[in-house]
C-alpha cells in the first residue's frame, strides 16, 4: 500500500467509526493514533511528527476564541430558565390567535427570537413544545404541522445570531466572529419568510387544519397584551443587540469594541440581570445552568482534541491534498463544487450533530474553499443553513427525539388527551427539511444574501483621481546631474579616509 492510496482509506474509517455509535471524541482520537503508529511503520513520516500533538492539543486548550462557548452557553441556559419562552409564546399567542394559522405564525417568530437568546436546540423545543402543544391540539390544529413547526422553529437557533455554531464556524475557517454574524442575519431572515409563507399557504388550502383561536380563549386585549409582548421581547433584545454591537456583528456596525469571549461574558451577566428582573433568580436555577454549561463545554473541547488528533495523522499522509485534487476537478467550478459539498453535508448530519460536522470536515473542505476563490464567510454561513438540518433527519434528528419525549410526558400528565404517534413526527418534519434546502439553494445561487450585511471595502473611482505636480520642476538635465553627483560622492565615501580627530 502507498500513501496515496492510505488517505481515501482513512477518510473511510472515519465514516465508518462514526456511524458505530461510539463517541465520536474517543472514535477520532483512537482512530487517528492507529493510523498515526501505520504510518511511522510504514516510513511515510517520522516519529518526530506525532511530537505536534501535545503542541497542537495546548494551542486548543490556549484558544481565547473557545472561550466565549460556555459564556454564550450560560446566557442562552439561564434566559431560556428563567421564564422567558412561556412570557413570549402565551403573549404572542394571544396577539396573532385571531388569525388563521396564528399560533404557527407566535411559534415561528418567537423560535427566532428565542433562537437569538437561547442558543441551544434542546431547550428551544422542549420549552415551546410545553407551552404551544396543548394549545394547538386544543384548538384543532393538524398534528404533523404541530409538530413540524415546533421542531423547525427550534433548529432557528444554529442559524440566527449568537450562534454557537458560527463560532465554532469562524475558529475553524480562521475569519472574524462579528462578519459570520453580519452575514448570518440575511439567511437568518428569510428562513423565518419561508416558514411562514409556508404556514400561509395551508392557511389557503387547508383553512380547517391551521383555525384561529376563539375569543374567549384570549385573556387580554389592547394596550395589556401589547404591553407584555414588548415586556418579553424589549430587555431580551436590548441585550441581544449590546452583545452583538459590542463585537461588531451587526449590520452598520465597521468597529468591535469588544472580543467575543468579553462579549459572551456580558451577556452571561445580562442573563443573570434579566432574571433577576423576572423575578427568578435562584440558586437552584444557577445551579442547574451551569451544570449544562459545563456539559456542553466538555463535549466540545473533547471533540476538538479527537478530531485533532486525527487530522494531524491525515494531513501527514498527504490526505489534505487528496481533498483538494478530489474536489477541485469536479464539474461545474465553485457551483459544482458547493452542491456536492452540501449534498455530503446533508447526509452526512442524518448521523452527526453539527459540532462534529463542524470540528471534522470542515477543516478539509475550507482550505480547498479558499483556493477556489470562495469567499469562507459565504461558505461558513451556506454550511451552517446546511447543518440546521442535521436535527430535524428522520429518524435520527435530535429535535425530533426531544419532541417525542415531550409528547409522551404531556400525555402521561393529562395535558394533551391526543397521543402524538411518531409517524405523524416524522411526516411533519419533511416539509421543514424541504424549506431549510430551498434556503441552502437560495444562499448558493443568490451570495448577496450572505454578503449585503457585510462590510463593503472603499471604492476608488480612478476617473475621478487627480495627481498634482509642483508648479516648478528641475530640468531633466539637471536632474540626472544631481544623481550622478550624489551617486559619486556615495561610492567615494566608504574608501576616503576619515579625517583625523583633534
Amino acid at each position: 500500500m502507498t500513501m496515496e492510496q492510505f488517505a481515501p482509506l482513512m477518510f473511510l474509517g472515519l465514516i465508518i467509526v462514526m456511524l458505530i455509535g461510539f463517541p465520536v471524541a474517543f472514535s477520532l482520537g483512537a482512530l487517528g493514533l492507529y493510523c498515526g503508529f501505520y504510518a511511522i511503520e510504514m516510513g511515510w513520516f517520522p516519529v518526530n511528527f506525532l511530537n505536534n500533538l501535545p503542541l497542537n492539543i495546548f494551542g486548543i486548550l490556549s484558544n481565547e476564541l473557545l472561550l466565549a462557548i460556555p459564556f454564550f452557553t450560560l446566557m442562552g441556559s439561564m434566559l431560556e430558565k428563567c421564564g422567558l419562552a412561556e412570557d413570549m409564546l402565551d403573549s404572542m399567542g394571544q396577539l396573532f390567535g385571531p388569525v388563521r394559522g396564528g399560533l404557527g405564525y407566535s411559534v415561528i417568530i418567537v423560535g427566532f427570537i428565542l433562537g437569538a437568546i437561547t442558543g441551544t436546540v434542546a431547550g428551544q423545543v422542549i420549552a415551546m413544545a410545553m407551552i404551544s402543544l396543548p394549545v394547538m391540539i386544543r384548538y384543532g390544529y393538524d398534528m404533523r404541522y404541530a409538530t413540524g413547526v415546533l421542531a423547525a422553529s427550534g433548529t432557528i437557533t444554529q442559524l440566527v445570531p449568537p450562534s454557537l455554531v458560527l463560532v465554532v464556524m469562524a475558529d475553524q475557517l480562521g475569519q472574524s466572529v462579528g462578519d459570520m454574524y453580519k452575514g448570518a442575519w440575511g439567511p437568518s431572515i428569510l428562513q423565518i419568510i419561508l416558514f411562514a409563507l409556508y404556514t400561509f399557504l395551508l392557511t389557503r388550502l387547508r383553512p380547517n387544519a391551521l383555525p384561529g383561536v376563539p375569543p374567549e380563549a384570549r385573556t387580554l386585549q389592547g394596550w395589556a397584551l401589547w404591553g407584555k409582548c414588548l415586556r418579553g421581547i424589549i430587555p431580551s433584545a436590548v441585550l441581544i443587540f449590546a452583545v452583538l454591537g459590542s463585537m461588531g456583528g451587526l449590520p452598520g456596525i465597521d468597529t468591535a469594541i469588544a472580543t467575543p469571549t468579553e462579549a459572551g461574558a456580558m451577556g452571561a451577566f445580562g442573563a443573570f440581570v434579566l432574571a433577576a428582573i423576572h423575578k427568578r433568580l435562584s440558586w437552584p436555577l444557577v445551579r442547574e445552568a451551569m451544570a449544562g454549561t459545563m456539559r456542553i463545554t466538555a463535549m466540545v473541547v473533547f471533540i476538538l482534541i479527537g478530531s485533532r488528533v486525527f487530522s494531524l495523522v491525515f494531513q501527514g499522509v498527504d490526505g489534505g491534498r487528496w481533498i483538494e485534487h478530489m474536489l477541485s476537478d469536479l464539474p461545474g467550478g465553485q457551483v459544482g463544487f458547493l452542491l456536492v459539498v452540501n449534498v455530503f453535508i446533508f447526509f452526512l448530519a442524518f448521523f452527526l450533530d453539527f459540532f462534529e460536522i463542524a470540528f471534522i470536515i470542515l477543516p478539509l473542505l475550507g482550505p480547498v474553499a479558499d483556493k477556489m476563490g470562495i469567499d469562507l464567510v459565504w461558505f461558513g454561513v451556506l454550511l451552517c443553513v446546511n447543518m440546521q438540518t442535521s436535527f430535524m433527519h428522520p429518524p435520527f434528528g435530535f429535535a425530533l427525539f426531544y419532541l417525542r419525549g415531550i409528547a409522551d410526558s404531556l400525555f402521561k400528565t393529562g395535558a394533551i388527551t391526543t397521543r402524538v404517534e411518531s409517524r405523524d413526527i416524522y411526516l411533519g418534519s419533511i416539509p421543514w427539511v424541504f424549506l431549510q434546502l430551498v434556503l441552502v439553494v437560495i444562499v448558493i445561487f443568490v451570495p448577496q444574501s450572505v454578503m449585503m450585511f457585510l462590510d463593503k471595502a472603499p471604492k476608488v473611482d480612478l476617473d475621478q483621481v487627480t495627481i498634482e505636480l509642483p508648479d516648478e520642476e528641475p530640468s531633466t538635465a539637471e536632474s540626472e546631474a544631481e544623481a550622478n553627483q550624489n551617486l559619486n560622492d556615495l561610492l567615494k565615501s566608504p574608501t576616503e579616509p576619515s579625517p583625523s580627530k583633534p
